[in-house]
């Protein structure tokens, strides 16, 4: 144990960690961030991207291409590490995802830009699902509360720096290294995975299940696009969005009813004969829901509303953020010293519920301390609910089922992340089309009709009525948007109390010498 880490080392509490342990922990982390930095540093670096390669027509799908494939290869990554091994699974996803940011960095047209997205989204899937399976392989899930800040600061951290980081690189080096700074932090990421984590190695006899992963892909596929395009590319009761609703309906109904049958399912349903299991996808998905839509409006409303500064975007969130760090670092404590968890996703959801509510009042009048305040209890609430959320879901399962609990929960908060970006997003721009229909008249309705997020440029060139007028409108956007988002929440908490307080395994000093116990059922 003195070079290396293997499946179960965690060093128990008061001990100090092996040095390995923590190399291996660093590694974990880069690729995390990696995963969760790309698409905020493209984001600022998108208006040069286009200024260069053209193809303004098809730039969302340089994020949506990336979405989905991620999406889509979530579960199969963890299916993956599973049958065949984590460490490799994990490495492969790496090096996927580096030969696509090297790829995207050399795109010489937006075609080539959004195809070599996909590649690196394909690796993405995989950074995600390995760094949880992975931690769940080497730290018992009491131990695992204590590393909760730590994945806590890196979310914060790619969100705050994410848009600082992006706008400096393509300012001072150019877009294409936005790409490439991913290739230096994925080598070291790769050398300490390579030299120091050694976990069992696997051979299924079973093959992969690619009638399962056809079906799901194409399901996951449907939805995302649905979401995506649905009330912006085309109406949501066109033809072209009831096609991928039904397809992707089928799909997924064609997947479950498959996965009774296959030898070695992609997403094994037992997992799902856990209560715990089930309620946390629940509240994962909700989480995603309301997570995704307050970082895209909250920005928006303090821009557009309160004056504040485009280039410092990331910085808005810092109310919510630091919450979110310092609730999910005392969750995490709490948990390892007591063993207790079932009473965060119990008060991270009240939370929840009643920030949305609070930012649902927010008006042209409320200040910067007001909304921030407002966001404070937002970021508590998330704080509680982050990680819990995995740490439950993997302590319901068998070890031998780590890797698809780990996607599983993954990809139902990617997934809730797209119908919140989706439904907050339609409602809002029904809400702001409106009020400037009604305050600004034809005016208004002409400023709104191909968007309603104007950026800092065309606000500033509305004239004075026009511009009052779509502050009023974004406040009622912003107003109609959290007030869902915290009628969404009810579903967390109602989810949250029936939480079953499961002994978590390797719980502590005074239980090693007790078996662990089994994962729960309904």
């Amino acid at each position: 144990m003195a070079d290396t880490v293997a499946a179960g080392a965690a060093p128990s509490d008061g001990v100090k960690q092996p040095r390995s342990v923590r190399v291996v922990l660093l590694a974990l982390m880069i690729a995390m961030m990696l995963a969760m930095l790309d698409n905020m540093i493209i984001g600022t670096a998108m208006p040069t991207i286009v200024g260069e390669l053209g193809g303004l027509e098809h730039l969302s799908w340089v994020v949506t291409a990336y979405t989905l494939a991620t999406a889509a290869s979530t579960p199969v990554w963890g299916k993956v590490g599973d049958m065949y091994g984590r460490k490799g699974s994990f490495i492969t996803s790496i090096v996927i995802f580096l030969i696509g940011s090297a790829l995207s960095g050399m795109a010489q047209d937006m075609g080539q830009l959004i195809a070599f997205r996909a590649v690196q989204g394909l690796g993405a899937g995989g950074l995600m699902v390995g760094v949880m399976a992975i931690i769940g392989d080497l730290i018992p899930p009491r131990e695992r509360g204590r590393y909760q800040g730590m994945m806590a600061a890196v979310m914060a951290l790619a969100m705050i720096g994410g848009p600082l980081v992006g706008g400096t690189i393509t300012d001072n080096w150019g877009w294409r290294w936005a790409f490439y700074i991913n290739l230096p932090l994925g080598v070291i990421a790769l050398a300490a995975i390579g030299v120091v984590l050694h976990l069992p190695r696997k051979r299924s006899q079973a093959g992969i299940d690619y009638l399962g992963v056809a079906l799901l892909t194409v399901g996951i596929t449907a939805i995302v696009l649905v979401t995506t395009w649905g009330g912006t590319e085309y109406a949501w009761t066109s033809t072209r969005i009831m096609e991928l609703t039904a397809l992707g309906v089928a799909s997924l109904v064609g997947f479950v009813f498959w996965q009774t049958r296959a030898a070695e399912p992609v997403v094994p349903l037992h997992i799902f004969r856990s209560r715990n299991f089930t309620l946390m996808s629940v509240i994962g998905f909700i989480v995603g829901f309301v997570m995704f839509g307050a970082t895209l409006f909250l920005p928006l409303y303090q821009q557009s509303v309160q004056g504040a500064s485009a280039t410092n975007s990331g910085l808005l969130l810092l109310p919510m953020l630091g919450a979110m760090l310092v609730t999910s670092m005392v969750a995490g404590r709490v948990t390892t010293n007591t063993g207790r968890y079932k009473v965060f996703p119990v008060v991270g959801s009240a939370l929840l519920i009643a920030g949305l509510y609070l930012l649902s009042t927010m008006d042209t009048g409320t200040s910067r301390l007001t909304s921030g305040v407002f966001m404070a209890v937002v970021g508590l609430g998330m704080g509680c609910l982050m990680q819990i959320t995995m740490l439950v879901a993997q302590n319901s399962v068998e070890l031998k089922d780590m890797g698809v609990a780990s996607s599983t929960t993954t990809l139902f908060r990617t997934l809730g992340s797209s119908f919140g970006v989706a439904v907050m997003g339609a409602l809002f721009n029904h809400r702001v089309q409106d009020v400037m229909a009604q305050r600004a008249g034809a005016l208004g309705s002409e400023v709104t009709e191909q968007s309603a997020q104007l950026d800092a440029a065309s606000l500033a060139k509305l004239p004075e009525a026009a511009r009052e007028a779509y502050q009023h409108a974004v406040s009622s956007g912003t107003h109609g948007a959290f007030l869902l988002g915290a009628v969404v929440a009810v579903l967390s908490l109602a989810a949250a109390v029936f939480v079953r307080e499961v002994p978590l395994k390797g719980a502590g000093p005074q239980q090693e010498d007790t078996p662990a116990p089994a994962p729960e059922a309904v």
